[in-house]
């Protein structure tokens, strides 16, 4: 019984992370689009499905090649990764446009404040 109720909550608790993550990406998203010059978000759910897709991007990112697209996490590749993972993102998002030189100017802002936002980052 008690084997039941660890298993539930876990899964709970699971689900809870991956939605404080996805938060937590909208959040970081929302203010790196607004310090980087050449970076539109149109609107709340252009940002919503943005930070849905970074997330998703990243997720397999770690699982077929093991690196974080983290400017911070792994050096110059980290930071080209989230470069490249910003870049990419407005091809799947309506309402989402930056260029390659705010792509790379917001991998710098994301990391900076990706990296002052408490959590763990693993999933």
């Amino acid at each position: 019984m008690s084997n039941t109720q660890s298993n539930t909550s876990s899964g709970a608790s699971t689900v809870w992370q991956i939605v404080g993550r996805l938060v937590a990406a909208a959040i970081v998203l929302a203010i790196t689009a607004f310090f980087t010059p050449g970076f539109s978000i149109n609107n709340i759910w252009a940002l919503a499905i943005a930070a849905i897709v970074l997330t998703i991007i990243d997720y397999l990112i770690v699982k077929f090649t093991g690196l974080h697209a983290s400017p911070f996490g792994k050096g110059f590749v980290g930071f080209a990764l989230a470069a490249v993972t910003l870049y990419v993102t407005q091809f799947f998002v309506a309402g989402y446009s930056i260029s390659w030189m705010a792509a790379i100017i917001g991998a710098l802002i994301y990391g900076v404040i990706d990296y002052f936002i408490p959590g763990n980052q693993e999933m």
